[in-house]
């Protein structure tokens, strides 16, 4: 099996014209009519942990959310982990595929399965981009609760160690937008779904002042709001490939660390 028949059904989920023109997802090491060499293993990042735990596993495909290589290298000689990886990579003959903004914006994509994991319903896109795709999803709870309940079950939910959060108004919750990954771009949106709390990540101090009292915004991580793209992943392949061994990386891990 070739690997371009791997990533056919991936694309057709999210197709890599629905990438931003900044993006590099699509096949990164290797090439689409290379046949399979073992296994596939499923990750957030491109890391030697993953490489190693590639090879260990008898892998040659690692499919990733995010692509190891996002700007252009000058050189390769191992000075950076990036060049560490993709020269690994190569050496034992792993190719390195990466679903990103594509899986970001695709229907059913990765904002739409954080809001099923916390049971919302009749999600819309918060951003349309184009027909069907969009970054983003609002929707609502099957009941309301209170802010400090909801906080709590997205702790629980996505192993989350700490939050960040504006201040909380006192208010129930029953409406709320989405968006995995660096979402401080779509604050304005999110105050004109109506949201009662955004969830995303990757927020800056002044973003934190940006809900102005008409919400309130929580930040829960990039890994942990990001780390569902492999279970959406292997939802993918794991109904249609059934000849060969799909492992989801037990070396994907957040790089961020938390001092409580």
């Amino acid at each position: 099996m070739k690997i371009r028949d791997i990533v056919a059904p991936i694309e057709e989920f999210a197709p890599l014209s629905l990438q931003e023109s900044y993006d590099n997802s699509g096949l990164v090491v290797g090439r689409l009519d290379d046949e399979l060499q073992g296994g596939v293993l499923l990750a957030v990042d491109v890391t030697e942990e993953v490489i190693a735990e590639a090879i260990e596993k008898s892998c040659g495909l690692i499919i990733t959310h995010h692509p190891i290589i996002f700007h252009p290298l000058k050189r390769f000689n191992s000075a950076s982990v990036v060049e560490r990886c993709v020269e690994l990579a190569i050496k034992n003959n792993i190719a390195l595929y990466a679903c990103h903004t594509n899986l970001d914006s695709t229907q059913n994509g990765m904002s739409w399965r954080v809001g099923e994991m916390l049971g919302l319903q009749n999600m819309e896109i918060l951003q349309p981009t184009s027909e069907g795709a969009g970054f983003g999803v609002v929707g609502i709870l099957p009941s309301a609760t209170d802010e400090e309940s909801f906080l709590h079950k997205v702790k629980q939910t996505f192993s989350v160690e700490a939050l960040r959060h504006s201040a909380l108004l006192g208010r129930e919750v029953k409406r709320v937008a989405i968006c995995t990954g660096a979402g401080a771009s779509l604050m304005g949106e999110a105050k004109a779904s109506g949201c009662d709390i955004y969830l995303t990540a990757d927020l800056k101090y002044n973003d934190f002042y940006t809900p102005d009292s008409h919400f309130v915004v929580v930040d829960m991580g990039h890994f942990e709001s990001e780390f569902c793209a492999i279970a959406i992943l292997f939802d993918i392949l794991s109904k249609i490939f059934i000849n060969f061994a799909l492992h989801k990386s037990a070396q994907s891990k957040n790089p961020v660390r938390y001092f409580v």
